[in-house]
């Protein structure tokens, strides 16, 4: 099983970004994680259904975090984060398709890699298996009483511009990867997540689109 379970942004601004995603989409703020710290960032996270919207930002210089707003130029999309539930059989095909971990974590209630974008493409992508599985400790204790479906429900995929989207989008599929994510030709900003499609729950809304902290927001 491989499902997309949370999608991570980077932004200068944190409380700008937060505030407009939760103004616009109707979402609410259900964690601030302390751990992100190890990698000199703080963050938000908001439930949608129960999946999960993230946005970091930079505490401190010379971070990934915040090469990627000067490579990029600007906010945008930062992470796309799998729940898993075979993560050691994963990790030996990944190593065998020369993917490198480029951070693991390995907790009583989850366990997660990152993989080196050079290796996969396009963004940093993550691989977590929680115990028991559905639950989501990167979330905090108590998520589920915050979710709130009156705008959205769900996050359907997201969208990674590349400069070669068809061997980008073959690459992910021979590492097992190409789940809820599309590739399109990147633009002038370069390689990375540009795009992230929500399900409505207003019918009526669908199409409706909203550019907030550099990544396209598109309801469907």
């Amino acid at each position: 099983m491989i499902r997309l379970r949370q999608v991570a942004l980077v932004a200068h601004d944190l409380d700008a970004v937060v505030g407009e995603l939760c103004d616009t989409l109707g979402l609410t703020v259900c964690f601030n994680d302390p751990g992100v710290g190890e990698f000199g960032l703080h963050n938000a996270l908001m439930v949608i259904g129960d999946q999960f919207l993230e946005v970091v930002s930079p505490t401190q210089p010379d971070t990934t975090g915040g090469r990627l707003l000067e490579k990029r130029n600007g906010d945008g999309g930062y992470m796309a984060i799998y729940e898993v539930d075979d993560l050691d059989d994963r990790l030996e095909h990944l190593a065998a398709h020369d993917v490198r971990i480029v951070w693991a974590g390995d907790f009583p209630t989850i366990r997660g890699r990152h993989l080196h974008p050079r290796d996969v493409g396009g963004v940093i992508a993550s691989l977590d298996q929680p115990i028991p599985q559905g639950s989501w400790t990167w979330a905090g204790p108590t998520w589920q009483p915050n979710q709130d479906d009156s705008v959205v429900a769900s996050i359907a995929g997201v969208t990674v511009g590349a400069t070669a989207p068809n061997a980008m989008s073959a690459r992910w599929q021979e590492l097992g990867l190409r789940t809820a994510v599309r590739f399109v030709a990147a633009a002038e900003r370069g390689e990375g997540l540009d795009g992230v499609d929500l399900v409505a729950s207003d019918r009526d809304r669908v199409g409706e689109a909203h550019h907030i902290g550099g990544v396209a927001f598109t309801l469907v």
